[in-house]
This record gives structure tokens, C-alpha cells and sequence, in this order.
């Protein structure tokens, strides 16, 4: 705990700087990380050094969480972060709910907290699905992280589930990374990158339960601790027929486009093809 406040006073640059680091110290020291890294960029259709800068992203990814997780809630973000896109926010009906869907991408930590800085005041808070740390000393620090003005946190449980259906209805927003492995039944399976992989069916149902628009965000994190870029996109059309199969693959088909947007910034380490398991998110 020591350690991660020392850390959380430590400017972005060095954080960034020292992350790179250990991601390409990890890279060096794991043979199972260096292939699956490998096996997915080439799933990808990635050849070379393409996606290779995301071994230093992960680093940058951990080092940078106790800035982001033990920054008082009354220091705001500000100007370290810009947004690109977010005019397909301001464009929502009042009242309505917004579903945002981010893969394993950039900093995703990032996303929802420059939401509610910027537009929980206009369009309600922002709820975020999250899975409860495995370590004890860790489940305070990390639950704590995600209460902040305007933003609320869900656990990966029944009743969070019911927090985010609840929060879509009242006209707010509700962030999901669609491309964790859900629990075992509580998915189908779908191509990702050519490759089936077992998918959420939460973000459909949400969607389809509520009539919430669908919006793609993703944080971009700049060299040398220079900030976050938070781009939104369009999200997919799911037609209310849809069956299960065929709106998850919709729904990875643009979890794909997004990565490959900047494929230096996704998660490539991920093992997105494990099998489900019982239990919550992981």
C-alpha cells in the first residue's frame, strides 16, 4: 500500500517511462507471454513490428494505475485528457440511456472517469462493470478508485448486472469491456479475429432491454506521460431479432475495427480464447 502511494505522487512521464520497463521485462521473461503475444497479432493479421509497442503499453497500463486510482477525487484530470469524437455524445436525447463498449484497450481506467468530469453533469453518471480484486488488501483500494463524483461501480454479479439495467433506465450511462470472458453460460461463442472465442451476451441484452444507444470509446495514452486522447465512435445497429451469436459477433466485428485502429495500444497479452469459467468476469 506504501508503495502505491509513493507511486501515486510520481509524475505520468516517469510512471510511463518505468512501465515501458517492466513490459518488456516481462516480455523477455516469459515464454508464454512472448507466443501468446504472437499467436494473437498474427490472428490479427499483424506481421513484423506491427502491435509490437503494445508490450510496452501493458507496462505503461500498470504502472500508471496508482496515479489514476489514489489521485484525489477533488484534483480533476483536465487538461491531461482531450476528446475526439464526443459530439456523438452531445448529440444523445435527453433522458436516454448511452451504453459505452471499450475492448482491452489503452487506458480504459481513464475512459470513465474523463466522462464523469465531463458530462455526468449533462448526462447523468457513469456506471462501470468491474471484477472485484483477488487480493483482500486490494479489493478497498480498487473499489474506492471507482467511486468518484459521477461515477459509480458495478461488480461482475447478479446484482451488479441490475445496478447497470437500472442506471441505463434512469437515462444514465453504463461502461463494459464486451471483450472479457464472461462466466461459463453466460456467453456465446463468436469469431474474434477468425478465431472463436466465448462472448459476453451482457452488452446486447442491455442494449436491447433498455434502448440505450451504443457508443465505442477507448482512451488513446500519449508518449511521455503527455496525457489521453478519448476517442468515441459509433457503436453497432444489434437488431432487436438478433440472435445471440449474431449480435456478439456485431459486436466483436467492432471491438476489431477499434483495435486495429491503433494496434500498439491493445491488450495483445490477453488470453481472450480461454475457456468460461463459474464465477464472475475475468
Amino acid at each position: 500500500m506504501l508503495l502505491l502511494r509513493l507511486l501515486s505522487r510520481c509524475p505520468l512521464w516517469f510512471l510511463h517511462g518505468l512501465g515501458a520497463c517492466v513490459g518488456w521485462l516481462s516480455w523477455l521473461l516469459s515464454p508464454s507471454y512472448r507466443r501468446r503475444i504472437r499467436e494473437h497479432r498474427a490472428l490479427a493479421g499483424l506481421r513484423g513490428w506491427q502491435g509490437m509497442g503494445a508490450v510496452a503499453e501493458a507496462g505503461r497500463m500498470l504502472a500508471e494505475l496508482p496515479w489514476l486510482w489514489l489521485r484525489p477525487a477533488d484534483r480533476p484530470l483536465g487538461t491531461r485528457v482531450r476528446w475526439e469524437g464526443d459530439e456523438h455524445i452531445r448529440a444523445l436525447p435527453p433522458g436516454r440511456g448511452l451504453l459505452f463498449l471499450t475492448p482491452h484497450m489503452g487506458c480504459f481506467e481513464v475512459t470513465a472517469q474523463a466522462y464523469a468530469e465531463q458530462f455526468a453533469a449533462s448526462h447523468g453518471a457513469i456506471t462501470v462493470l468491474y471484477r472485484p480484486a483477488r487480493k483482500a488488501w486490494m479489493r478497498g483500494i480498487v473499489a474506492a478508485s471507482r467511486q468518484r463524483p459521477g461515477l459509480e461501480a458495478a461488480p461482475a454479479t447478479l446484482s451488479g448486472v441490475r445496478q447497470m439495467l437500472r442506471a441505463l433506465r434512469q437515462g444514465q450511462t453504463v461502461g463494459l469491456l464486451p471483450d472479457q470472458v464472461p462466466p461459463l453460460g453466460q456467453g456465446v461463442w463468436a469469431p474474434f479475429f477468425g478465431k472463436p472465442a466465448y462472448t459476453m451476451t451482457l452488452a446486447q441484452r442491455l442494449a436491447l432491454q433498455t434502448g440505450a444507444s451504443v457508443l465505442l470509446a477507448w482512451g488513446e495514452r500519449l508518449s511521455w506521460g503527455r496525457g489521453y486522447v478519448v476517442h468515441v465512435r459509433p457503436g453497432p445497429q444489434i437488431p432487436a431479432d438478433s440472435s445471440p451469436e449474431c449480435a456478439a459477433e456485431l459486436i466483436n466485428q467492432s471491438m476489431q475495427a477499434l483495435i486495429l485502429e491503433a494496434p500498439d495500444q491493445y491488450l495483445w497479452g490477453y488470453n481472450r480464447y480461454k475457456s468460461p469459467r463459474e464465477g464472475g468476469l475475468e
